[in-house]
């Protein structure tokens, strides 16, 4: 399964480097969504893979928020991920 990283998570003073919103396609609502917490996704950054675990969901549209352990780069916004 394919999801698409659309931002960091963000509050009104900042944003958080390790934690990103993903959209995954044919999910749109927060039923079928809350499946997915607890899988895996990795983004590949050409070098190596960064694994990171889906915690919850964002929001009532169907959104996801995976935690990495390390930062994910500016660059991968709007990439692809890959859930697992």
């Amino acid at each position: 399964m394919e999801g698409t990283i659309v931002n960091y998570r963000r509050n009104s003073t900042g944003q958080t480097q390790n934690h990103l919103v993903v959209i995954v396609e044919g999910i749109s609502d927060k039923g079928k969504a809350s499946q997915l917490v607890g899988k895996k996704v990795v983004f590949n950054t050409g070098k190596k893979d960064m694994i990171g675990k889906i915690n919850a969901v964002h929001g009532n549209k169907g959104a996801l928020r995976a935690v990495f352990e390390t930062g994910i780069p500016g660059q991968a916004l709007g990439k692809k991920v890959k859930i697992e």
